[in-house]
């Protein structure tokens, strides 16, 4: 995939929304001079759930229109599958869908309007490489945009989780999560007081129930979350507890023993609980 030739197309307007699907799966498959796009029109017709003849009369009218040129063929089991090259200079030459920019200065074409290599087939320059591989390894999203990613798809999950009926004030809402996140809310734990809550007002009256919006502006999940904290607190005492009695069976070499599981033992080493002499000397050393 080319990112400049996928810019480049969803930078301009090509007439329909199944125009613009189709050129933007073909500049999926392109290289960084738009050459290399090797796949069926049945591929297309498959990945884009458009009808047959909407992509065999949008593929004609793309040649026609010079958008795209065919380049050559390959063989495969049924018969042959056409190489295209999308045509840069006539995708520039299209409509932008930016709004116009009133500064100065100069335009420098960004991409690279011909192929720079590879053999001529009918007359017209192709790909040297196997069609679909692109010339330029492309850079990962920056960990910055990667982590903003992260958060906003927390955040929207956050959000959706939240009773259908009571949503409102979006911008307010995910603002009010993204802030609670900030501060280091768990957004696990955030989701599931949005559930618990969701749970526990399911047969509330309209009268009784809160809007998302006023919700996550009073912190209402907060008791959620502390009754969680207590919940966790509760369990950890009941495995100390749990643990110390093991031990105790280890130490002393306990008939119990037999009914300790090896996850145990392994957990009971962890905590310096009990030492490899004791376990041995009851009979859990493996």
């Amino acid at each position: 995939m080319s990112w400049k030739i996928a810019n480049l197309c969803a930078d301009r307007i090509f007439g329909s929304a199944a125009r613009k699907q189709i050129i933007m799966f073909l500049a999926d498959k392109a290289s960084d001079d738009g050459s290399g796009i090797w796949c069926s029109k049945g591929t297309i017709q498959r990945h884009t759930e458009l009808g047959e003849s909407t992509v065999k009369r949008t593929i004609s009218d793309f040649l026609k229109e010079g958008i795209l040129i065919e380049t050559g063929r390959r063989p495969c089991k049924n018969g042959f599958t056409v190489i295209y090259r999308i045509v840069l200079a006539r995708v520039m030459a299209l409509e932008s869908m930016a709004e116009p920019d009133d500064g100065t200065g100069s335009m420098v074409d960004p991409v690279q309007p011909e192929p720079g290599r590879g053999s001529r087939v009918d007359g017209v320059r192709g790909p040297r490489w196997t069609p679909n591989h692109p010339e330029t390894i492309h850079k990962p999203p920056t960990r910055k945009r990667a982590e903003a990613a992260a958060v906003d798809e927390r955040v929207e999950r956050i959000w959706a989780a939240y009773p259908k009926d009571r949503q409102r004030g979006k911008a307010a809402s995910v603002s009010a999560i993204a802030e609670a996140l900030a501060e280091g809310i768990d957004p696990d734990d955030l989701l599931r007081a949005v559930q618990a809550y969701a749970t526990e007002s399911a047969g509330f009256t309209r009268s009784k129930v809160c809007f998302s919006d006023n919700w996550f502006a009073a912190r209402r999940w907060q008791r959620f979350l502390d009754a969680m904290a207590e919940g966790r607190q509760a369990r950890t005492a009941l495995t100390a507890d749990h643990h110390a009695r093991l031990a105790a069976w280890i130490r002393d070499r306990s008939p119990m023993c037999k009914h300790i599981t090896a996850p145990q033992v392994t957990a009971l080493v962890a905590a310096g609980l009990v030492t490899d002499g004791q376990l041995r000397a009851a009979g859990l050393a493996g």
